[in-house]
């Protein structure tokens, strides 16, 4: 475990008599090697300090991230939980854009975009691509590019705070799920707890991508499986539309192939439009696995 000590709230405009929100940053990893190389330096020079820096390694505490973030968060001081992978690193005023939205009593979270680093390889931006275009994501391409702000129930802990009050309320990540440990999250925060989280498109990070093709179908198999469970787990956040699209593909083929050219010949990128059409074969398989999984 690495903490950096280092407070600064100034720049926060709070009133006197409010609580100061101290701010712990958790990251799970295998081994500190793990860690992309803006990701230290990046958080050293937030406009904001936070108060420590947590990173969860095997060495520390094995498991699966869920486990880790866990783990970390109920270990931290701070009063808000801040979670970021081990492959990204936010922009200087991440913390200085999130806490402001902090303040009243309904919030329990915010969270922000994953933006593609302008230094990836092209195999890595055109995955970031799959995660950012209307064709690739649908309606869920705020959470990788900037778009207006909105009230969510369900968002990735690649960008994600939460106030630790709230965090305990709920029993924190419920680590029998991963991915999707985040999806519970943010589920109960909302629908138990009443509570409210917020996407600011101010809220920025930079997420090294998994480049195509091996790497990315991998991590869309995992979410895929996990989505379908959870359409039968969590109907209230996962029995959604857009959640069953890619299981449309045959019956919509001629249009669907016309649109992967257009938005492929928009990005100047002929990989994009394969790389697309297997994001949605992959995700649509596992997910119907997940669908149909009796444990």
């Amino acid at each position: 475990m690495i903490k950096k000590q280092g407070l600064s709230l100034k720049v926060l405009g709070f009133q006197k008599g409010q609580a100061l929100l101290t701010i712990s940053v958790i990251i799970p990893c295998k081994t500190e090697n793990d860690l992309c190389p803006e990701l230290l330096p990046a958080l050293t020079k937030q406009s904001v300090k936070p108060l420590e820096i947590l990173i969860i390694t095997d060495k520390l505490f094995p498991g699966d991230p869920a486990t880790k973030r866990d783990w970390g968060a109920k270990k931290s001081v701070g009063s808000v939980l801040t979670f970021i992978d081990s492959d990204a690193y936010p922009d200087k005023n991440w913390l200085k854009n999130a806490i402001k939205y902090l303040k009243p009593k309904n919030i329990a979270a915010v969270c922000g975009p994953s933006l593609t680093p302008p230094t990836d390889s092209i195999r890595q931006k055109i995955s970031g691509l799959v995660w950012s275009t209307k064709i690739g994501s649908g309606p869920y391409t705020y959470r990788n590019r900037q778009t207006s702000a909105c009230f969510v129930d369900d968002y990735p802990s690649f960008n994600l705070l939460v106030k630790k009050k709230d965090f305990l309320a709920v029993n924190g990540f419920d680590t029998q799920f991963w991915p999707g440990e985040d999806t519970k999250l943010c589920h109960d925060l909302v629908y138990k707890l009443k509570k409210q989280i917020i996407y600011s498109p101010q809220i920025v990070v930079y997420h090294h991508r998994r480049p195509i093709w091996l790497p990315h179908l991998q991590q869309i198999s995992r979410y895929g499986f996990q989505r379908g469970r959870f359409v039968r787990l969590f109907p209230r956040t996962s029995l959604r539309p857009a959640y069953f699209l890619p299981l449309l593909l045959p019956l919509i083929f001629p249009l669907y192939f016309l649109a992967l050219i257009i938005t492929a010949v928009y990005y100047h990128s002929l990989l994009l439009a394969p790389a697309i059409f297997l994001t949605h074969l992959v995700y649509a398989l596992f997910f119907l696995k997940g669908l149909l999984y009796q444990p």
